[in-house]
């Protein structure tokens, strides 16, 4: 193909409700849209990145200006083979994953219209239904945590993530797990805590949880591996696996026994699948992580995780979790835990421009 027209928009949108992790809270997304166009077709993606470096040293603003001043700049007027010669053109510029994944996505998108062909296809996934879970956010007390994990339970969500932060970690776990002593439950600490302070993580084993994900700093991997060694509860690694090989080397140190994969993370749908066919080749669980996404980038995740290696539920969740109103339709709605994966051609969404507009901060076409 040779790319003509790439069209940015950076978007803030708002959630339904604040959203509080050890990162902080947030009650207002933003991230980019991403247009690419070629041969008359327009294909769409979403970078994830948000507006402040808390989850990733990347931000709307870092990566408008690596996709504006470098990333673009290296593809348009070239022809390129698909998403192999577009990592092939970004090869000498370092970093940004997820402005990369944003691109990649659109070009993926491009490709599944030209070819009349879903973006499940495209990877290789299977079936026209994932099961998902929901993420609930840190409550100020742990009364309050039951009462919203009790509403996502009777929408009809059968797997739960707790956020978690220290101080605020056994005692609403104990809580919720005394008021769902069925409920599938896992917990995400966001690297909040450090090996000298991950003693109160070792209470968690009495509660059944399928994991506990990302207990420590990114960069980890031996203390990950030590406090492994004195949990029964699986760790799952998150920030630290940017790429197959960190991930194999994880898994080399038994850092982690699950690895939850956003392709936003790893620079693209791309990397994530080679992640994928990593761990299924090791008997490694994986599941896919959310990043609030609006619904470009919800579909794409479920067409990831529709891969046969995604045993276990992601975070993906219906669109009303996070949104009154979304910029991409259809909406995905909650039916017996699942949503339905997308089988038109690409993503299998339809950008909604009246929304965009209302909700668009800024925008620029390179050509």
């Amino acid at each position: 193909m040779r790319l003509e027209r790439v069209e940015l928009f950076r978007i803030s949108m708002p959630l339904v409700g604040t959203f509080r992790t050890s990162f902080g809270e947030v009650s207002q997304r933003q991230c980019l849209l991403i247009a690419v166009s070629s041969q008359g077709l327009t294909g769409w993606g979403e970078c994830v990145a948000d507006a402040w470096p808390g989850y990733s040293y990347e931000t709307a603003g870092t990566a408008w200006e690596i996709l504006e001043q470098h990333f673009v700049p290296a593809l348009l007027g070239q022809e390129f083979d698909g998403v192999g010669g577009l990592h092939q053109r970004l090869a000498r510029f370092r970093g940004h994953p997820m402005a990369r994944a944003g691109l990649e996505m659109a070009l993926w998108d491009w490709l599944g219209r030209s070819r009349g062909q879903s973006l499940q296809a495209l990877l290789g996934g299977r079936g026209e239904r994932v099961e998902v879970g929901v993420s609930v956010g840190i409550e100020p007390t742990p009364e309050a945590l039951v009462e919203r994990v009790g509403g996502y339970v009777d929408q009809g969500y059968r797997r739960v993530k707790l956020k978690i932060e220290p101080g605020l970690d056994v005692e609403p776990v104990r809580a919720v797990r005394g008021a769902f002593p069925d409920l599938r439950l896992q917990v995400d600490a966001n690297a909040a805590y450090t090996l000298a302070t991950a003693g109160p993580l070792e209470e968690l084993d009495a509660f059944d949880l399928l994991l506990i994900e990302q207990p420590l700093a990114e960069e980890d991997l031996l203390d990950h591996s030590r406090l492994q060694s004195r949990l029964s509860t699986p760790i799952c690694l998150d920030e630290s696996i940017g790429s197959a090989a960190a991930a194999q080397q994880a898994l080399a140190l038994d850092a982690c026994r699950v690895i939850n994969i956003k392709a936003g993370r790893v620079g693209g749908l791309a990397e994530a699948v080679a992640i994928h066919d990593l761990c299924r080749s090791q008997d490694v669980p994986v599941w896919c992580g959310g990043m609030l996404e609006t619904g470009l980038g919800r579909a794409a995740n479920l067409a990831l995780a529709s891969l046969p290696g995604f045993t276990l539920p992601g975070d993906i969740s219906a669109s009303d979790r996070y949104y009154a109103e979304d910029i991409a339709s259809p909406r995905f709605d909650l039916a017996d835990g699942c949503l339905t994966v997308p089988q038109s051609p690409g993503l299998g969404v339809e950008l909604d421009r009246s929304a965009l507009q209302r909700f668009c901060l800024e925008q620029l076409s390179l050509s």
